[in-house]
């Protein structure tokens, strides 16, 4: 429970949390590319966006991009391990596979699991800055994209003919308890025309002791970018990453005492993006491909689980500016998705799309935004997907509202998990008759723009139809019992009829400098959260969504020193499972915090470090036991 003496603290924290955040009034209204995929202000997108930037997740307590995200308004991280050892990202009380990842344009989830939506093949020190969409965004991004996007934009991909020529490098080192070892590097240089970026990330630790094994990792990202300016006009960019991840996985997927399971994944990912841009015009077309490998282990005495998905993906779009108040977008998306694997079998499937999107702005205060997309899916057939989003601003305040149809298609998990297997006694099964889920999402909201405040209240609600989800079921009413046991206990993987799910949520953002050397910046959100469903089971994964989360960071810096908090508040229910002393408490309370003293201004500093300073014993799945308290520290090089 979230104890009497912790409570004072976190309150004082939260409220600090609540007067402080980003930077003027340009950046508290931030151009965003992600709601309507061309440039435009977020006021006039109609819809609740949170952008950070690239150099304060450099400051923040956190190593891994998940863990940034953990502290973003309004996005629960569902963790499993440290460090980026394992989380489920959930937006609005959705499921973790509900949530569209994407880099510079191109999607990152894994045709595979929505689990591995967290792995993103990315150094966090060549990251610009993240763009966080709530809400529906189906009608643009298509399967997926049902709680919200989350848009990673580096700095290669950003870099324009604007962009100051220079050059940087970073190092870090980071050591601490548990045989804690992480350690980054990355070099940037750019000119008027080129940009280039090469950097690494580890992450290590033997890990702090689980049920009968240590929760160890070895993380690693390798990551080289560059793009060209081939003319006025013309732009090519091109990436190439690889990210390898091993760790303990004890519990992640199920609740048996037996698992003692370990995982180890790597990722080979390309992508490519051509622009053109002349005055009214423009014309992008990216391709991706992601190549991923999975070896779980259950225990030492199992078959190991291999799994191999590649996703090939293109995506074309074309920009026309008809005046400063009005543009259009259309475009056309292809994507073939496939899996080799012992447990699910070999299949592949292909998706194709088109779409189209206005925004216009009326009387400079009100703004609309329509979309329609139609998909197709080879698994699911073809969906009409429409969206209409509008903002009204008159000075400092702006009135806005999005309604829109959300699709999902069923992962190569929920279909098939485990049907490939000669005998399975236990566990979870897929299903390949689900039908894709359909939604429909409506959102209202209103914004305050201060000089230094920017304040953000929405309300929302989901109406679901075919959720899937995973609910347990006898083995009698199991419709495919070729290798299962009569005397088993299975979850299949089934299409919920109707759910509604309703929330509020309110984030706030204020930065303020004093004399030119004393800088407070901070933000905080609240997200009260509802789920009811009106037909069907009660399902795991939609169940363990937080119904009230708090979270937010701050931060405060001068010439000599600096110093980063982050925290979150969750409240959701209580689960247990006895066999493994393993319980999801009703609420937990943490915070992380890191000071850095700046002993050559600008180049060389050395920083103290605690997660979870109170050693909350907590889990976000029942099971996967998180780290208590953890002490480190740290030395940062630039040049």
């Amino acid at each position: 429970m979230f104890s009497k003496s912790t409570l004072p603290l976190a309150a004082s924290i939260l409220c600090s949390l609540a007067l402080h955040a980003q930077e003027k009034i340009s950046e508290l209204d931030p151009v965003t590319v992600t709601a309507t995929v061309n440039p435009v202000a977020s006021s006039k997108t109609g819809r609740n966006l949170f952008v950070i930037k690239g150099e304060d997740i450099a400051r923040m307590p956190v190593h891994s991009i998940d863990e940034v995200l953990r502290y973003i308004p309004g996005v629960e991280v569902q963790s499993k391990g440290p460090m980026g050892a394992g989380s489920d990202i959930v937006i609005r009380g959705g499921t973790f596979q509900q949530v569209l990842v994407i880099v510079d344009g191109v999607r990152v989830n894994d045709p595979n699991t929505g689990h591995f939506s967290s792995y993103i093949p990315v150094n966090p020190a060549e990251i610009d800055h993240i763009e966080v969409l709530k809400g529906a965004s189906s009608a643009i991004y298509g399967s997926d994209a049902v709680g919200g996007v989350i848009h990673i934009i580096t700095k290669t991909f950003a870099h324009n003919a604007a962009s100051t020529p220079g050059k940087k490098i970073t190092a870090g080192v980071t050591g601490g308890a548990y045989g804690l070892f992480n350690a980054n590097a990355n070099a940037y240089y750019s000119t008027d025309r080129l940009a280039v970026n090469i950097g690494g990330q580890t992450n290590n630790a033997d890990g702090q002791p689980l049920r009968g094994i240590d929760g160890y990792f070895h993380l690693h990202t390798v990551s080289g970018s560059a793009s060209y300016r081939l003319s006025d006009n013309w732009k090519l960019s091109y990436r190439l990453s690889y990210d390898s991840r091993k760790f303990a996985a004890q519990n992640f997927y199920t609740t048996f005492a037996s698992d003692t399971a370990s995982e180890q994944l790597s990722t080979w990912w390309q992508q490519l993006n051509l622009q053109y841009r002349k005055d009214k015009h423009a014309f992008s077309l990216s391709a991706g491909y992601k190549n991923m490998n999975d070896h779980y282990v259950y225990n030492p005495v199992s078959v190991a689980n291999d799994n191999r998905s590649k996703l090939f993906q293109s995506l074309a779009i074309y920009e026309h500016q008809f005046s400063d108040h009005i543009s259009l977008i259309a475009g056309g998306q292809f994507q073939q998705k496939n899996i080799v694997s012992n447990d699910r079998g070999n299949h592949t499937v292909n998706q194709a799309a088109g779409f189209a999107s206005m925004t216009a702005t009326l009387w400079n205060a009100l703004t609309l935004s329509p979309a329609i997309r139609l998909d197709w899916d080879e698994g699911s057939g073809s969906e009409l997907v429409p969206q209409l989003n509008a903002s009204y601003r008159t000075g400092r305040f702006q009135v806005r509202g999005s309604a829109g149809k959300t699709i999902r298609n069923a992962d190569f998990t929920e279909r098939y998990n485990n049907n490939n297997k000669p005998l399975v006694t236990s566990g979870k099964i897929g299903n390949p008759d689900l039908k894709a889920e359909g939604s429909f999402s409506y959102e209202a909201g209103a914004d305050y723009f201060g000089k230094h405040l920017r304040v953000s209240s929405t309300l929302f609600q989901r109406r679901y139809n075919d959720l899937i989800d995973w609910t347990t079921t006898p083995y009698a009413n199991m419709p495919y019992k070729g290798n299962l046991s009569p005397t088993g206990t299975y979850s299949l993987a089934t299409n919920i009829s109707k759910m509604v799910t309703s929330g509020l949520e309110a984030d706030i953002q204020w930065s303020k400098t004093y004399h030119a050397k004393h800088t407070f910046s901070a933000t905080g959100g609240a997200t009260w959260l509802y789920s009811d469903i009106r037909e069907g089971q009660s399902s795991f994964y939609i169940s363990s969504h937080a119904r009230f989360l708090l979270n937010g960071m701050l931060q405060y810096r001068n010439q000599l020193f600096a110093i980063n908090v982050n925290g979150l508040y969750k409240v959701r229910d209580p689960q247990s499972a006895a066999n493994i002393k393993g319980a999801v408490t009703k609420e937990y309370f943490i915070a992380n915090v890191k000071a850095d003293v700046f002993l050559i201004k600008n180049k060389l500093s050395v920083s103290a470090e605690v997660d979870n300073v109170f050693d909350k014993s907590y889990a976000d799945l029942t099971g996967a036991q998180m780290p208590g308290r953890w002490v480190m520290g740290g030395v940062r090089l630039t040049l």
